[in-house]
């Protein structure tokens, strides 16, 4: 995959389908310690040790449509090629955490893409799931929660395409903002 964005999506979709009621994506970006840091974790169904064990072999998978199973694999390989790692921790009926790490600043870290448009089609391609997301650059954080998020919207689904367009650009918005408060910060 060619942006981290879609690597976020293939991940959180395995929660999905692992029965996850709630789903919580962390991204941490720090250029002065030169780490780019994504973690996405739920209360899913879990791995047995023996999964956990195979689950970055490309030709391991737990889905009886296809023989290979490449989502991991290829996440892991793109974090060790720029310098980083892939960590998964699970347990059978209290979920799985998966955090992969990159050196920030290695010229073979995938970009980030579209993550506002990620987040809003996560959000409401699965309406019934609890979501937290947030982004930090340093030490400066901005988050939205999908619990929240339903009250505010009162009767408005969140799958309104209204509401998935204004979702997308909050998002986008506000990291761009933390992007830029921090290159203000760095001039000081």
């Amino acid at each position: 995959m060619k942006e981290l964005a879609l690597h976020i999506l293939d991940i959180t979709q395995n929660s999905v389908r692992a029965k996850a009621t709630f789903i919580e994506i962390n991204i941490l970006e720090s250029p002065v310690t030169d780490i780019l840091k994504i973690t996405i974790s739920d209360n899913g169904c879990g791995m047995s040790k023996d999964v956990l064990k195979n689950v970055t072999d490309p030709f391991y998978t737990t889905r009886t449509t296809r023989h290979v199973g490449l989502g991991l694999p290829l996440f892991k390989m793109n974090a060790i090629q720029s310098g980083g790692s892939l960590d998964i921790t699970s347990e059978p009926g209290r979920g799985t955490t998966v955090e992969a790490s990159f050196s920030y600043s290695n010229i073979d870290r995938p970009p980030m893409g579209d993550i506002g448009g990620t987040i809003a089609l996560i959000i409401s391609g699965n309406p019934e799931i609890d979501f937290r997301f947030s982004y930090q650059v340093e030490s400066k954080r901005w988050s939205v929660d999908t619990t929240e998020l339903r009250e505010a919207l009162g009767e408005t689904p969140v799958t309104d395409l209204k509401v998935v367009k204004y979702l997308k650009e909050m998002i986008t918005e506000n990291i761009n903002e933390l992007n830029e408060e921090n290159l203000i910060d760095d001039k000081y």
